[in-house]
Formats: structure tokens, sequence, C-alpha cells
């Protein structure tokens, strides 16, 4: 019994050492490949799986009306396609936000993902980039679809660090029923008529133009469509000689713009006490009826749009700042966009939330393209909202354009403008030659320490 047992266990060590023998043998691929391949697989598996959450900062207003893209629909769709990852998205008005991110940046606490703005502007690519704060984006899969000049606009030494939401356009928001009322059934194509219209506006007793310029900024949407028609047009290299030391800042040409934005509050154009009106309050007396135009860009059609206390049919048209019988010039600009923390953990994790985003086909992409009110700049896509369609042709077709002027300037010479044009508005005997001084001062201040 005691050697049946032996011989039986002898047998059994044979059949295992012949079973390894063959598990080792280098005719037997499958037998070690295919459990290889199925631990890579669930390693994989195991690692796409883990929960990841990736943070969002934007600069603006949840939308008026309905879903709001990045705080509702893009999560929601993210996590639909991704669905270990998590997306939380925060939108802070532009002051708060530019000081806002570049601290947290500044502080490695930053972002996943943030908002970026063209070239020199305030939270510029051009900024971020050199501060290391914006990661290269040369490895994403979809820029042959996006226009080279937004390209251009978002990259810094050769290199993309943002991927622009679309082209933006600044202008009028104007009440159709409200011009028709004091006989005027298609927008000025110059100066002089648009002060006109303003003067019959005034004299019906309706409130011409509502500004919130208790938000600074907004000083900028009437500044830079009169200097798109009064500085630009026979040189537009204006700020490059600003910047090799050519030509001041102050230069007649800039005086005279600011005279002309100052002409629309000296003439009780603008609501009054405006510099006690936010932006939200402007675009809510705008929609209310309570004032025949706004100047914002095509980014606020959300807001513009919306449903307020009156019923009217809306136009959309650039500031004409020309001279009777010249060419009217579009103020248009790459538009802010997406930028990725460099030194985010989750970079990789981002950049396929990006991918997935522009790809041109996904359900993502169809929804952003629904909701994005800017100029789309991914080829193919077309023009989809009919009120920009006068402006975007005169863009097209005659190439009558120039670009918001602070993305020429270093960030803060256009701080020194809104806040310098305030003291105008506040009532200050401050003049439109003070004004450029003081921004050609900031500039010659900031731009040699570049």
């Amino acid at each position: 019994m005691k050697r049946a047992k032996t011989v039986w266990l002898a047998a059994l060590v044979l059949i295992v050492i012949m079973l390894s023998a063959c598990g080792s043998n280098s005719n037997g691929g499958n037998a070690t490949t295919e459990p290889a391949a199925s631990n890579g697989t669930a390693t994989e598996e195991s690692e796409s799986a883990k929960p990841v959450t990736l943070t969002m900062m934007m600069s603006g207003n949840k939308a008026a009306d309905g879903e709001d893209f990045e705080l509702d629909i893009l999560p929601r769709l993210v996590k639909e396609k991704f669905p270990n990852v998590t997306l939380e998205v925060q939108k802070l008005p532009d002051d708060q936000y530019n000081t806002s991110v570049r601290t947290k940046l500044a502080a490695g606490k930053g972002p996943d993902i943030f908002w970026i703005f063209p070239k020199n502007a305030a939270g510029g690519v051009f900024d971020f980039a050199k501060a290391g704060f914006a990661a290269d984006l040369s490895d994403l899969t979809f820029w042959d679809n996006i226009g080279q000049g937004a390209k251009d606009d978002m990259s810094y030494d050769g290199k993309p660090y943002g991927v622009a939401e679309g082209l933006d356009f600044l202008g009028v928001y104007y009440n159709k029923e409200m011009l028709e009322q004091v006989g005027v059934t298609e927008f000025p194509q110059d100066w002089n008529a648009f002060l006109e219209l303003c003067q019959k506006l005034k004299d019906a007793g309706i409130t011409p133009i509502a500004l919130g310029d208790k938000d600074p900024w907004v000083i900028q949407f009437g500044m830079y469509p009169i200097a798109a028609n009064v500085v630009y047009p026979d040189e537009m290299d204006f700020d490059v000689k600003v910047q090799n030391g050519e030509k001041p800042l102050n230069d007649p040409k800039w005086v005279k713009t600011i005279a002309m934005y100052k002409e629309l509050y000296d003439k009780g154009y603008v609501v009054k006490n405006s510099l006690g009106v936010g932006s939200a309050q402007a675009a809510q007396l705008f929609i209310d009826g309570k004032a025949a135009m706004s100047f914002t860009g095509t980014w606020d059609y959300p807001s513009m749009s919306a449903k307020g206390a009156a019923e009217f049919t809306r136009g959309f048209a650039s500031l004409p700042g020309n001279e009777p019988g010249q060419p009217l010039y579009v103020s248009a600009s790459t538009s802010a966009g997406y930028a990725l923390n460099a030194k985010s953990a989750q970079l990789d994790t981002a950049k396929q939330v990006l991918n997935y985003l522009f790809d041109g086909e996904s359900d993502l992409f169809k929804a952003f393209v629904e909701s994005n009110s800017s100029i789309s700049v991914y080829k193919g896509v077309e023009l989809s909202n009919e009120l920009f369609k006068s402006v975007n042709d005169n863009y097209q077709q005659n190439g009558n354009s120039v670009y918001f002027s602070n993305q020429m300037w270093p960030a803060g010479v256009s701080d020194v403008m809104q806040s310098k044009f305030a003291e105008i508005i506040g009532g200050k005997k401050t003049t439109p030659e003070e004004v450029a001084k003081a921004m050609d001062d900031k500039f010659q201040e900031l731009w040699k320490n570049k």
C-alpha cells in the first residue's frame, strides 16, 4: 500500500514537470502570452476605471435661459463618454476670474482646465505660456480643422497653448422697433449718422445706450470699435510701431478716438449714472426695452437675446466710427478659449477631454457648436445665427477688420485706459489727451520689462 502511494506521487510529480516543460517551450507562445495579455488588460481597465476629478475655471456668467454649456452640458457629456471622470466647473465675473486664476496657477493650485485669452490680452496666451502656466497643446489631434489665424492667436513661440472658442465681433445690439419709432430703418453706417440716431432717440424720450460701466472692461466695448475706424485703417501696423518706439499711444489718432467716445457721454446718450450700473444690469435694461442699444460682443448673445419685460426684434451691427463715405471696419478678434494647466496631475485626461470636445462629430462637439454664440473657426461649421450675418459678411467679403487693441498691449494698459476714462464719465475734468498719455506711460513702463 505504501509502495503504491509512492508510485502514484512519483507519477503526479512527473506530470507536473512535463506540464511545466510544455508551458516554457518556445513553441508554446500562446500558453504564456494569453495570460500575460489578460493580466495587462485587467490592469489597464483598472487604471481607466480609477475616479478622476478635473477642475475647470471660466470667465463669464451663467446662461440667462436654459442650460449653460460649461456648467451643465459639458460635465454631463464628459461623464457619459468617460464614466470615471467628474468635471467640476466654476464661472467667475471677468475681473474676479483674471485675478483668481493667475493667483491659483502661481501657487500651484490652479484648475486643470482654464479660460485663456489671445495674444497679449490680460490673461492672454503670451503671458501664461511664458510664465509656464499653460501646457503645450501641439499633440492634440484636431488642429487641421482649426483656422490658422485662430491657432496663431493662441500660440506662443510657434506652439499652441489654447483652443479658441471662435471668432468674436464687438458691436451694437439694438431694438429695431425703437429705431423705427424715430424713423430709422437701416442702422447707421458712419459716425455722424450714428450721433444723429442717438439724438433722435433722446429727443423721443428713449435712452439711446445702456452701458454697465461699473464693470470697467465695458469701456473697451465702445473704445475699440471706434479705434478700428480711426487709428488703424491707414496704419495697420500702428501697434508694432508703438512696440518699436516709433509711435506713442498718445498719438493724435488715439486722442481723437477717446474724444469721440467721450462725446456719447457729454451729449447724454448713455444711460445716467452708468458707473453705478453693472454689465448684467445694462443687459437687463436693454432686454426690458428701457434702452435702444447696448455695446458688447457676439459672446454676449445669450444675455442680450434673453426674454425680458418687452418683446422686440433685435439687430446687431458694428459701431460705425468711420467718416461718411469711408469703409466701415469691423472690430473682430479670435475669442478666448480653453487652456490646460501645465502642472496638472491629470494633464493626459484633460487632453482627452479637449480631443473629444473638438473631434468634429461627437455629441459634445455638436452641443458646443449649438450653444456657441461666437463665430466658429472650426472648418466646415457654417454661421447659424442670422443676427450676426451682416457684420460677418462685411468681415468675410471686404476683409475690413481690426483686432481688439489690447491684444497688442502689455496687460495693464487697458486697465489704465478704463480707469482714466472712468474719470471723464464721473465728471472729472480729465481730458482725452490725459487718458492717452496715461495709456502711453503705462505701455512704456510695462513694455521695457517684457
